[in-house]
């Protein structure tokens, strides 16, 4: 039997899942990195959507054998066949992105080192600034270590221009070391990928980001669409900053928006370098009552990493309560803080590798990729069902009598409901109108005190003028790797952002259903379709329609499914209007800023940008901003509609009684719809299994011993 192959017939008209030796040892390896709970049922997953697979490809061959002998191919073949097709061309897991988000030198590098358990595979220097762009770490099934270096899509004249001086200028140590040359600005960013790592699952991508972006622009562009993409985000900074550091709370508030415009549905606080203690001081400033005698460095330093925890995990969920609903999901986590030693890991002086919490993380990141996997191959398997349910029934011998899915009745209530879907996400969008109002009235107010707060600075103007200039020329935005990020359009934007925040983010929770969420009415709208279908089939006792009723309900499902996609992307695009709007406006006023120059040129260029935002908040520069956020819900809410009336108007054709020649000579998939049909039943099966092993802990994989593997291949390959 060729290699290849994931079945083997026992019967006629059954096809069982074996798989080959290869096989079962790829997906050996690629679950070897979970405890054995938590092994059997990814393999189940995996072997359940394998099996799919196949039954979907098999069904598409016999559609496209058919469609071969008709010249004249019916629009609801063609529909199958496309169908069929962009299921079976869809990848089996997108990347599950997790950002490392931190501050030069908090120990993003160390700490991604640790969980990949590789001491030296990103290069670390201490409390120096060492990553300078965007770095992605994965794993594979690769037999080697690979990097795909990302470079910079300058024009040909720019980039020639930068080119030079990073290639033929030669920088000498400061210590009398050999030359090196810099070449790191050309670089956009890095993708690094692991052999068969046993510590992260295929799938799981670990971004390591740059603190507050980038002077580039290229990079920085890369920096906020990484950030986007995440779906976990980690804040991290070191212990000795936690406290009152500017840069780690604008971190944090940039994560927080990551949640209301991105992906992002967890945010975690890391806190680095925990097993740094200094203990003569730590027991005199210590004000614990009552007194606990502290005998050791491990004990003051495992009662810190307990006080901290608890704090932050306070500060962290205050923070996250003023600006996301009170019962979003990432409010429910029981741990938000994290204390881990990178360093101790590796030692174990002080700490065993239980109390550095690196596993703690490493389990963090199993648990999320496990519950993405089971709910993408839940879908999948559900949306391939409903396609072979149709699929059936066109070569059922018991048609439908003309009363069914043909009656006007039916039409008119899908019309009617499709009506007050649009009237009910009008209401949703509706929410936002009073915050958007206060916020403006807000900006109004405080744009001239966050200004001036922006462009003073304590020192003087000494160092600022080109700063100011670059935060010129590059629009109000400018990110250095000095200097906390800048950005005025944001800055003067931010008073309507507090306003509009928690009502965005219940516009567009994902969690809890609540009647001021969207997900609420898309899902009113998909019940109240799926039982009226039901109904009409109850009630007429037809129980030849099984099949399309269960298919209508299957085909609903993937509908509104499909929307989850275009509203996340349409998500972003509403939240940054406000700022994209302010910072197009205001173009001008910084255009006529950089053009300054001489003797006084930073004074006279904060005089101009002033000048120019008050020009233009005179003439409704954030009302201007307010009417394109809510033009951009309105294009939303149609969208919305467009997609639903174009896809159940397909859905209720397809399903309406067929005629000789609209499905004439359609291949016979009797086989794959029952091999498809005990797939759907197993989903139960798994999902009820991995229940009953969700209490067992595997400590056996923490406890034994490993060894470092070092980089013995790689390729290395360069990408524009």
């Amino acid at each position: 039997m060729a290699e290849a192959e994931d079945f083997v017939s026992q019967e006629p008209h059954l096809a069982v899942f074996k798989g080959s030796p290869r096989k079962r040892r790829r997906l050996d390896q690629k679950c070897r990195v979970f405890p054995p709970a938590e092994q059997s049922a990814l393999k189940e997953y995996e072997k359940l959507e394998l099996r799919t697979r196949r039954v979907l490809s098999n069904t598409y061959q016999k559609l496209i054998q058919s469609a071969f002998l008709d010249d004249d191919i019916p629009g609801g073949v063609k529909y199958l066949i496309n169908r069929l097709l962009a299921l079976i061309e869809k990848s089996s897991l997108d990347p599950f992105y997790i950002g490392l988000f931190g501050a030069t030198g908090a120990g993003k590098s160390s700490l991604l080192n640790a969980i990949i358990h590789q001491a030296m595979f990103l290069p670390l220097s201490g409390d120096n600034v060492c990553t300078s762009c965007i770095v992605q770490v994965s794993s594979s099934s690769c037999e080697q270590y690979e990097a795909k270096i990302h470079l910079l899509s300058d024009q040909a004249n720019e980039l020639s221009a930068k080119l030079d001086p990073y290639i033929q200028t030669q920088m000498r140590n400061t210590d009398g070391g050999p030359v090196r040359t810099q070449i790191w600005p050309l670089i956009k960013y890095v993708e690094v990928t692991l052999p068969r790592s046993g510590m992260i699952p295929e799938g799981v991508v670990l971004v390591d980001i740059p603190g507050t972006g980038d002077f580039n622009s290229k990079r920085d562009e890369m920096w906020k669409r990484t950030i986007d993409k995440c779906s976990v985000i980690w804040v991290i900074s070191d212990i000795e900053r936690i406290s009152g550091g500017k840069i780690h709370e604008e971190l944090l508030c940039e994560s927080i928006k990551a949640c209301q415009r991105g992906l992002c549905q967890d945010i975690a606080l890391v806190v680095t370098k925990c097993d740094k203690l200094y203990l003569p001081e730590y027991l005199r400033y210590d004000f614990r009552f009552p007194i606990k005698v502290i005998e050791s460095q491990r004990e003051a330093i495992l009662e810190r990493n307990e006080t901290v925890n608890l704090q932050k995990n306070r500060t962290l969920k205050e923070k996250l309560k003023r600006k996301l609903p009170t019962d979003s999901k990432v409010l429910e986590a029981s741990d938000l803080v994290y204390t881990v030693s990178a360093q101790e890991y590796w030692r174990q002086d002080l700490l065993n590798e239980e109390e550095t919490e690196i596993s703690k993380l490493r389990d963090y990141i199993r648990k999320k990729f496990l519950e993405k996997k089971r709910k993408t191959v839940t879908e999948y398997v559900t949306e391939a069902f409903g396609i072979l349910l149709l699929i059936d029934t066109f070569n059922s011998q018991d048609g439908l009598t003309n009363e069914y899915l043909h009656l006007n009745g039916l039409r008119r209530f899908v019309e009617e409901r499709i009506q007050l879907l649009e009237k009910d996400v009008d209401q949703c969008f509706t929410q936002v109108e009073q915050p958007l109002q206060e916020g403006v009235r807000d900006a109004r107010a405080f744009y001239r005190r966050i200004l001036s707060g922006c462009l003073t600075r304590s020192k003087g103007n000494q160092g600022f003028h080109q700063t100011l200039k670059a935060v010129c020329l590059k629009d109000g935005i400018y990110a250095s790797r000095t200097l906390a990020r800048i950005d005025l359009n944001e800055a003067i934007t931010q008073p309507i952002y507090d306003r509009v925040d928690p009502v965005f983010g219940n516009i567009f929770r994902t969690g809890k259903d609540t009647k001021s969420a969207l997900i609420h009415h898309i899902d009113t709208f998909k019940q109240s379709l799926q039982e009226k279908m039901t109904e009409v089939v109850l009630k007429r006792r037809w129980e030849s329609a099984s099949c399309q009723h269960n298919f209508l309900i299957q085909e609903i499902n993937a509908i509104l499914g499909g929307l989850e996609g275009h509203i996340l992307r349409k998500k972003k695009k509403i939240y940054e209007s406000l700022c994209n709007s302010v910072q197009n406006d205001l173009k001008p006023c910084y255009e006529d800023a950089a053009h300054i120059t001489g003797k006084k040129a930073c004074e006279r260029m904060k005089d101009a940008i002033r000048r120019g935002v008050d020009r233009q908040v005179a003439e409704d520069l954030f009302e201007r901003a307010q009417e394109r956020m809510k033009t951009q819900f309105q294009q939303l809410k149609n969208g919305i509609i467009e997609k639903v009336k174009g896809s159940v108007s397909t859905m209720l054709i397809l399903a309406s009684p067929r005629g000789e020649s609209l499905y004439k000579e359609l291949s016979d998939v009797k086989n794959e719809y029952k091999e498809m049909e005990k797939l759907y039943k197993s989903l139960r099966e798994i999902a009820e299994n991995a229940v009953m092993r969700r209490g067992m802990q595997e400590f056996l994989m923490r406890m034994s011993p490993r060894k470092v593997d070092s980089p013995k291949n790689s390729t290395l390959v360069l990408c524009d």
